[in-house]
């Protein structure tokens, strides 16, 4: 599923297609992730819009329009962007294009429609009423330590709480705590601020290389983070432990037995 990283990958690849386009047209196919309003209702909102920009926080894309408003991209577990200008290059699960003046055309895919698309007339006003958090990329070591500590949740299920901190997802979660060498499943009031302060570092070196290396979530690279070590079974860093699955906030968790340590 598409986390932050890849999010931004999205954004750049958005930035790029439509920043500055204006929209002639949108050609909904199946308005089931079109959230708030029906397809019709939905082409008839952007039709004429400008898209002067967009902002990233956490998962979530906001394409910006020229009227204030803005086109909230969530791309759930298999959305995707496609620019292309020939019919014959629509993906066949296309949910909806945005036609632009020029020719262009931006499709949005999506197989198993968990997407969620909304046209938002206020969206700072929608980022509070999601309670969405500070952005997992830059959020300041005083704000996470404030708002994590003497928590009794574990500190897998911290770092998924997108209210807490948005943008870090399962697989990413479990790279962050093996990095630190704490246990998905500490209870995060166990934790010393040490090991809390060394949790934020780590997200934010891994946040801030994922966007630098902009991955495509459907190919990462042989040596992307979990595939290195992520591996039922496989023996730990310098032969130390062994890989073992779990679950731990209701989530399949990957760790290093041996390596993480699990503070009682």
């Amino acid at each position: 599923m598409p986390e932050l990283p890849e999010v931004h990958n999205f954004k750049l690849y958005f930035d790029a297609a439509a920043t500055g386009q204006t929209i002639a047209s949108v050609r909904v196919h199946d308005d089931y992730i079109i959230r708030n309003m029906s397809g019709p209702a939905f082409a008839d909102a952007l039709a004429g819009r400008t898209i002067t920009g967009s902002l990233r926080r956490g998962k979530y894309l906001f394409a910006e329009l020229d009227n204030g408003h803005s086109l909230l991209l969530h791309f759930g577990m298999t959305g995707d962007l496609n620019l292309y200008q020939d019919e014959v290059d629509r993906h066949k699960f296309e949910r909806f294009a945005l036609h632009f003046t020029d020719g262009n055309i931006l499709g949005f895919d999506d197989p198993r429609k968990f997407a969620r698309i909304l046209y938002l007339h206020d969206r700072d006003t929608y980022i509070r009423e999601i309670k969405l958090g500070p952005d997992a990329l830059d959020i300041s070591l005083q704000t996470w330590l404030t708002a994590v500590r003497g928590r009794k949740t574990t500190i897998k299920g911290v770092l998924l709480n997108q209210s807490i901190l948005a943008g870090v997802g399962n697989l990413y979660a479990d790279e962050i705590c093996y990095r630190t060498r704490i246990h998905p499943a500490a209870r995060v009031d166990s934790l010393t601020d040490e090991q809390l302060t060394s949790i934020h570092t780590e997200t934010v070196a891994v946040m801030t290389y994922g966007t630098e290396n902009a991955p495509y979530y459907k190919n990462y690279p042989e040596n992307w983070f979990w595939h290195v070590w992520r591996q039922e079974g496989k023996p730990g860093p310098e032969g130390i432990g062994e890989v073992k699955i779990t679950k731990v906030a209701g989530r399949t968790t990957y760790y290093v037995e041996g390596w993480q340590m699990l503070v009682e």
